[in-house]
Parts: structure tokens; sequence; C-alpha cells
């Protein structure tokens, strides 16, 4: 057994007793004989009800640590009712705490589990701020999250919330890195304004994106398909009226016919393909892409038509190009459709470039591929330049429909560039020709750098 707490213990027992002989004996009350008997008695009586109290203090010390009922056979007057009531007590706490531990973990396996965003939100300064997130809060918005609690619509629930009985719930629309939908719920915690807000966000963008997509599918559907329809319908009722019988005639308009037949399915074909991308606009693609790959076979795809157009096709793939995060699929359509305009609307016999370039650049800083699509065309006047992504704009409407084009290319291009985080411009002068500029970032780090899509159209007169 340790002495020092022998000792200790000793001198806690013995200096009173010690002190008040010295004091008689001093004062001469007492004999000096008597004193001397009374200070040894005193120091043979602290050493031994030292040593007991040690022992027991000890032993004590034990059966609480072990919570054990088999080492309760202490001297000390009242010792074996204390440790006992002090087992029971920690007995207790830690059946509680065995029941609680398991229900823990499971609330927290289920957190991380929970498909939407979960955040905390404590008040520090006045303000709040994120305390905590769930994996799929981190996935979802990772070092901006704080930046949520700044929009106007969120900052009003919080307030609203810090007061309210009931969770208040809103819908929110964020512009940036892509546009999305969320459903917000905020619930308070604990009674007070101070009380910690937990915020729960549901992305509703495929939802929303679907319904407007029919929406949208429906409006121009309509608008697009009602004229090759109306020219279905006329030459019809023509070759069952007055050119019925007539070989040459009908020769000719199931000519047409064929033409408005395919012009009819080339949209509805463009605007399940732009639906589609918009569906999935904020969800950044994960497989890895060769783009040299997809180049080498979207221009073998294109040499038909090189052909016929007596096109020249110069393609500068430099050796060692990296992969990106892409999808192949939609990279293929976006450099198709590029090509395709390139040849299409470039000059006949001219030549047209498909460059390739790695960033960062002075105008680029972030890494990542720039691909630029280049023609010798007639060019594109600048105030037609902004307004090229647009949904069936088209600068000649009749030269597109002659060359079979749907006005939803470029649509198709802006939309799968900004799914793949990257950036889509467009320079063109006037009988010189136009540069459709298509940069793609290496890594899902060059997303954190972009506020928003990006989609950028630079002039050049």
């Amino acid at each position: 057994m340790p002495s020092r707490p022998v000792i200790t213990i000793t001198v806690w027992l013995g200096a009173i007793p010690a002190l008040a002989i010295v004091a008689l004996l001093v004062s001469g009350v007492v004999h000096p004989r008597l004193g001397v008997i009374g200070l040894i008695g005193t120091a043979l009586w602290s050493a031994g009800a030292g040593l007991i109290l040690a022992r027991d203090l000890a032993a004590f010390r034990r059966s609480i640590e072990d919570a054990s009922l088999d080492q309760l056979h202490f001297i000390t007057p009242g010792l074996n009712t204390l440790a006992l009531n002090a087992i029971r007590a920690i007995t207790v706490e830690r059946d509680k705490l065995n029941r609680l531990v398991p229900a823990a973990a499971a609330n927290q396996a289920l957190l991380d589990r929970l498909p939407d965003a979960l955040f905390r939100l404590d008040r520090e300064g006045g303000a709040r701020r994120v305390v905590w997130q769930n994996p799929s809060a981190e996935g979802a918005f990772g070092a901006d999250a704080q930046a949520l609690l700044r929009h106007p619509g969120l900052r009003a629930a919080i307030v609203e919330a810090e007061m309210a009985e009931q969770p208040v719930r809103v819908s929110i629309g964020l512009a940036a890195p892509v546009p999305r939908d969320l459903d917000a719920v905020l619930i308070r915690a604990a009674d007070g304004p101070g009380a910690p807000l937990f915020l729960l966000l549901s992305d509703r963008t495929r939802e929303r994106g679907l319904d407007r997509m029919r929406q949208d599918f429906v409006a121009n559907a309509s608008h697009e398909l009602r004229t090759p329809l109306t020219s279905l319908i006329g030459f019809i009722e023509t070759l069952r009226g007055p050119a019925a019988g007539d070989a040459e005639a009908s020769q000719q308009f199931l000519g047409i016919m064929a033409e408005q037949a395919d012009r009819m399915q080339r949209i509805i074909a463009d605007l399940l393909s732009l639906s589609r991308i918009e569906m999935m606009e904020h969800q950044p693609p994960e497989q890895r892409v060769s783009i040299a790959r997809v180049l080498k076979e979207v221009a073998g795809f294109m040499a038909p038509l090189l052909d016929r157009q007596e096109t020249r096709l110069e393609l500068a793939l430099p050796d060692g190009l990296p992969d990106l995060r892409g999808d192949a699929g939609q990279l293929t359509q976006v450099f198709t459709n590029l090509l395709d305009n390139a040849i299409k609307y470039g000059k006949r016999g001219g030549t047209v470039k498909i460059e390739t370039t790695l960033t960062p650049t002075e105008q680029l800083p972030l890494p990542g591929i720039l691909i630029d699509v280049i023609d010798d065309g007639l060019g594109i006047a600048r105030e037609h330049i902004p307004r090229l992504t647009e949904r069936f704009y088209r600068v000649d409407k009749g030269r597109s429909r002659t060359v079979g084009g749907t006005g939803l290319g470029l649509a198709i291009v802006k939309h799968a560039v900004s799914r793949h985080r990257g950036r889509f411009m467009i320079e063109s002068s006037e009988n010189i020709g136009t540069k459709c500029r298509v940069w793609l970032p290496l890594a899902p780090e060059a997303e954190k750098g972009l506020t928003d899509t990006q989609m950028m159209v630079t002039r050049k007169g």
C-alpha cells in the first residue's frame, strides 16, 4: 500500500488532537508526563486509524471501478453503505449507457445514410452557422454550405423558424454552380430563439425539371411540328383529290412528304435528347472519358458529310491528352453537333479545323482541355451571337431548314457542357468564319472554382 496516503490521513486525523494537547501543556493545565503520553497515544491512534482508513479507501476505489459488491468489507463506519449506494448508481447509469450507445449508433447511421442534405445551425455571434452536416450535404454542397444561409428565402425562413413552434417549409432556387430547385424544412430543436436549428434540403430539380420538360416539350413540339404537319396534311388531301391518279405528281409530293416526316423525326429526337440532358444537368458525370477518342470517333462519323460538302477536316490532337470526367455519349453529341454545323454552314470545299489546348492559360486559369471547332464560312452577325443557344433560334431560318437543322443543336451543346461544369464560347467574324470553343475541366476539383455555369459568349466585330 502506498505510504503517502497513509501519512496524509494520519496527519489529518492526529493534527487537531495533537495541537490541543500541546496547547494544554503550554498553558500548564496538563502535567508534562500526561501530555507526552497523550501525544504518543494520539500518534499511535492516528497512525492506526490512518492505515485502516487508507486501506478501506483503496478498497472502496477498486469496488467503485469494478462496480463489484465482493469487496464491501470495510472497517470504517458508513463506508459499506456509501460504497453500496455508489455501485448501485453506477450500475444503473452503465445500463442506461449500454442501451443508449447502440441507439445513438443507429441514429448516426441513419443520418449518414439519409439521401437528403441535413445541417445543424447554431447561433454564433448573433448569426447562424453550419456546425455539422451529414455526408449527403457534404457531397451536394461541399465547402459552400455556409453560402446557402445567405439565400434570401432561406434567411427569412431561419428567422421565422427561430420563433415558430412548427417546422417551417420553403422552396428555394439556386443558380450556381447549376440551377437547382430545393425544398427546405427548418426545425427548431428546443425552446428559445437561440436553440439549435436543423435544416433539411431535398433536391427537387429532377421532378420539377420533368414538369418543365413536359410543358416545354408540348409548347415547342406543337410550334415546330405545326408547319411540317400542315404540309403533310395538305399533300395528303391533294393526293386524295386533284392529284389522285397522277403518278408524276404523286412521286413529287411523296418526296416532299418524306422530307417533312424526316424533319419532324429529327425535331422530336433532338427535343427528347435536350430534355434528357436538362434532367441530368445538376448531376455531374463520374465516368473517365478519353476526349481524343471521342473526337476521332466523331470525325469518323462525319466522313460522309465531309465528302458530300467536299470539305477537308484538320484534327489536331497532341499526344498524351489526359482523360476527363464526363459522359462519353453526351460529349459525342456535343462535338457531332458542332462539327455538323461547321460543315453545313462553312464554305463548300473549305476547311474545318478541330484544335485542342491544355489549360490553365491566361484566359482560362483552371486545369482542363479547350477544344475549338473552326470553320471558314460566312460567319454570324454580332447581334445574333448571344441568342444562338436558345431553342429553335435560327439566324437564317430558310437555310437552316434546307440543310436539315432543327434549331436545337447549340441548345443541346450548352446544356451538355453545363452538366460537365465546363464553358461554351462562340466567336464569329462575318465573311471570315466561326469558332465554337468548349472548355472541359480535368477533374471535379475544378468545379469548385466556378461560381456559375459560365456559359460565356464572346463577340468579335
